[in-house]
């Protein structure tokens, strides 16, 4: 015959459900401290594993210093207000340094037009230029050329060159200056420095060091060869 329950015992089930829920008790103080751990985890993962794309002073993009754009056998033209051509440039290569918006060209030819239309050339192995072309920095065999003319009051302006390893052009002021030798060639006349600067809106042309000159004289009007 099965023994009969003992009145008042209290079922497995319910002692074990007992254990549980104090065992439950008694971790859940610990949860937010897991929680923590976990989120601190997931920080440090993101850290080590986010791109590093921004500086460290002011949360700006370091610019780089190497070129981030290339043109190869090119041609830029730039036209004025009016739609008159204003400079026209070429080379065998361009290259675009962003840290300092500047442009380096190979064999690089320049044509640049005054407001009278007179027309120079600037060449040169290579050729350094600010964002806005105002100024040229020509470096091996650099030569600028500007084609002869009349003035407003009809008289010839003869052809003019200058000539040498570094020339240092700015545009809009048209002068030209450079820290090395150069000749400078005015019509059948020529003139060598070591240093010089020039500024064709005064027409003064400043030879220092070793200056030399040839003069060739002119023919008289009106006289007979």
């Amino acid at each position: 015959m099965a023994a009969s329950p003992v009145a008042g015992a209290v079922p497995a089930w319910r002692v074990a459900l007992d254990k549980a829920s104090l065992l439950w008790e008694r971790s859940a103080i610990y949860i937010p401290v897991l929680l923590m751990g976990l989120l601190a985890l997931g920080t440090y993962w993101l850290v080590r594993n986010t791109p590093a794309s921004l500086s460290p002073e002011g949360g700006q993009k370091a610019v780089s210093a190497e070129p981030d754009y290339y043109m190869r056998k090119f041609g830029i033209k730039t036209f004025d207000e009016a739609g008159q051509l204003k400079s026209d440039v070429s080379g065998t290569e361009l290259r675009h340094y962003p840290d300092t918006d500047t442009l380096e060209i190979d064999q690089a030819l320049i044509r640049s037009y005054s407001l009278e239309g007179r027309l120079t050339t600037s060449t040169g192995d290579r050729a350094l230029t600010n964002a806005d072309g105002s100024e040229v920095q020509l470096i091996g065999n650099a030569r600028v050329v500007r084609d002869a003319a009349v003035d407003a009051t009809g008289k010839e302006v003869p052809r003019l060159t200058f000539s040498g390893e570094f020339l240092h052009v700015f545009v809009n002021d048209e002068r030209v200056k450079s820290h090395l030798p150069v000749v400078i060639t005015r019509g059948s006349d020529e003139f060598a420095g070591d240093t010089f600067a020039y500024d064709n809106l005064d027409r003064v042309a400043d030879l220092k060091g070793h200056v030399k000159g040839i003069l060739v004289p002119r023919k008289a009007a009106g006289a007979v060869p």
